[in-house]
């Protein structure tokens, strides 16, 4: 079958695009706002862009039934910080609550009963529950469409300060097994880290990397 995204709804591309893009992580995404208000809200479009610096990004649609754009984009565009919170099995319910698009004035974290930490370098709070913590700062928000619904932005964070609870860091890496990280599949479906294996890449001989003093 070949599919022509121009003759398909947005609704229906979406679909396509979530159930291929499988298993996807899940970044929740506390921010405040000008007038000191905060919001958290997970997105599964998210993902790592390059280590030096560390940057992240990640992408909030426009609101499917009037194109309009979510909270959570207007404020980092004013503020320019946000926190990327890492999802874990143990608060995985406490994330899919704070989903709901709310009022701007209406607190997540107050209907999630997502734990509250303050932080040292950006103005949002961190989410306590979260075992891994960004500490972002805006780089650049790129919008992708037309401006009509199904077209969005991609928000491109660098990453200031990380935090790592101690129970999950392992001589520099990070131990999955005991971050439990959740992944996003298709609508109401989410999946764990369960199952994993080994290959091995090769590499060339002659194959010199930098130094990391460089």
């Amino acid at each position: 079958m070949i599919i022509d995204p121009s003759e398909y709804s947005f609704q229906d591309a979406h679909k396509l695009m979530t159930g291929s893009t499988v298993p996807r992580p899940i970044a929740i995404v506390s921010i405040i706002s000008k007038d000191g208000e905060y919001n958290v809200t997970p997105f599964s479009y998210f993902n790592g862009i390059c280590s030096k610096p560390p940057t992240i990004m990640f992408a909030p649609a426009r609101r499917g039934w009037n194109g309009t754009e979510k909270d959570t984009l207007i404020n980092i565009r004013d503020t320019e910080e946000f926190v990327v919170n890492i999802v874990s099995e143990s608060f995985a319910d406490k994330m899919v609550l704070s989903a709901t698009d709310f009022e701007p004035d209406v607190d997540e974290f107050d209907i999630s009963d997502l734990a509250v930490v303050p932080l040292q370098l950006v103005t949002p709070p961190r989410v306590g529950d979260s075992k891994i913590n960004f500490e972002c700062r805006l780089n650049q928000i790129v919008e992708i469409g037309d401006g009509t619904t199904g077209s969005g932005f991609a928000v491109i964070g660098t990453i200031a300060l990380f935090h790592i609870d101690d129970e999950i860091y392992d001589d520099g890496r990070i131990n999955l097994e005991k971050l439990h990280p959740v992944g996003h599949l298709v609508v109401n479906w989410f999946t764990c880290l369960t199952d994993s294996y080994k290959i091995i890449r090769k590499i060339k001989p002659d194959l010199i990397y930098p130094s990391n003093k460089n």
